[in-house]
């Protein structure tokens, strides 16, 4: 299932499948399965796309916003747009 949605006039389509796969390799072991969130790494499930995505593009750029700043930037940075995509498509499916 893919998700289109436009971020900064460009429309970008989120694979959901390829967002859970990534999304087991890199954000369960913090954000617990399906992004239910555990001890200090917040809730995920449900979010907006436009919120993942912005907050994802935040921690790529560097930007610390919070207590797991550092490790969110280590996280965040490899990935590519259409990764970031695909996350947010993930996230915002699991209810």
């Amino acid at each position: 299932i893919c998700l289109s949605f436009v971020i900064s006039n460009e429309v970008l389509s989120g694979d959901i499948e390829a967002g859970k796969a990534r999304y087991a390799q890199n954000c369960g072991n913090c954000h617990g399965p399906g992004g239910m969130g555990l001890a200090s790494y917040p809730k995920l499930k449900g979010k907006k796309i436009a919120y993942l995505i912005d907050k994802l593009n935040t921690y790529r750029a560097g930007t610390r916003v919070g207590p797991n700043s550092d490790l969110m930037i280590m996280m965040a940075q490899p990935l590519s747009d259409v990764e970031i995509a695909n996350l947010a498509a993930y996230l915002n499916a699991q209810k």
